[in-house]
């Protein structure tokens, strides 16, 4: 099989507590499968400071975000904006993420999840970010949100996309790239046959390591190395060249990022 060379994994939460005690290992392997970059999202305020270590200590390869999760939007969620709106003044950040609205788990906040997306995309727009967005359970109504704000030039990934094709289409639209990870690979996922009519200029790979591993390690704890089981698999469904995959989607998440 040909090397596949410089991915780029644009969602990745290497530092969390699966990795604390193997976190070089995981980034050298990952390295020597061809990943070049690692994008970290931000969750809340109490791993902060553990992401901002993990990217000083990897300048350049990883390279942090700043946002409020929506599953840790609580009682606390205007204290915890606060402290993102103060990073967000003292330093460049690669996103405002990860954000949006989780209706998976938990609707208490649901109010309070839609302010905090508002709030947070206004802080894109101020600083010029892109977003990444969380949706589970709630695609249609980020969709809705985001349509207020692409007049204004918000841009972003839809991480972990799981929609419709007339969703992918909508999104696409807007101006927003499709965030790819392990889950095409699973035999129950219908995103095989979505992704067969996107073209690849609207997809980035991403892994969301240490969650939802691709086959054949499902079950396991994901870790970037496994990135390029996404790209074969993406390049299978569009009868490509991997090769082609990793470059071209390598380009969106460059130039997404700025």
């Amino acid at each position: 099989m040909r090397q596949i060379s410089n991915m780029i994994d644009s969602h990745c939460h290497l530092y969390v507590e699966e990795f604390k005690e193997d976190v070089a290992a995981v980034i050298a392997r990952a390295q020597q499968e061809g990943v070049e970059a690692f994008y970290l999202p931000a969750i809340d305020s109490q791993s902060a400071d553990a992401m901002l270590s993990l990217e000083a200590q990897y300048p350049g390869v990883c390279k942090a975000m700043m946002g409020l999760h929506p599953c840790y939007v609580k009682e606390n969620y205007d204290e915890e904006l606060n402290l993102v709106a103060n990073w967000l003044k003292q330093r460049p950040f690669a996103a405002v993420g990860e954000i949006g609205l989780d209706f998976y788990w938990d609707v208490t906040f649901k109010d309070q999840q839609y302010d905090a997306f508002h709030r947070q995309i206004a802080w894109a727009l101020q600083y010029n970010l892109p977003i990444v967005i969380h949706s589970r359970n709630s695609t249609r109504e980020c969709i809705e949100v985001i349509a207020q704000y692409s007049a204004k030039g918000l841009r972003g990934i839809f991480h972990c996309f799981g929609g419709t094709l007339s969703e992918a289409e909508e999104i696409i639209s807007h101006g927003f790239l499709l965030g790819i990870g392990g889950v095409v690979t699973y035999k129950n996922s219908s995103l095989a046959a979505v992704l067969k009519d996107v073209p690849l200029e609207h997809l980035v790979l991403e892994t969301d390591a240490p969650y939802l591993t691709p086959v054949p390690f499902r079950g396991k704890r994901n870790e970037p190395a496994y990135l390029k089981y996404v790209a074969e698999k993406i390049a299978a469904i569009q009868n490509i060249d991997v090769a082609t995959v990793q470059k071209i989607t390598s380009e969106n998440a460059r130039r997404i990022f700025k």
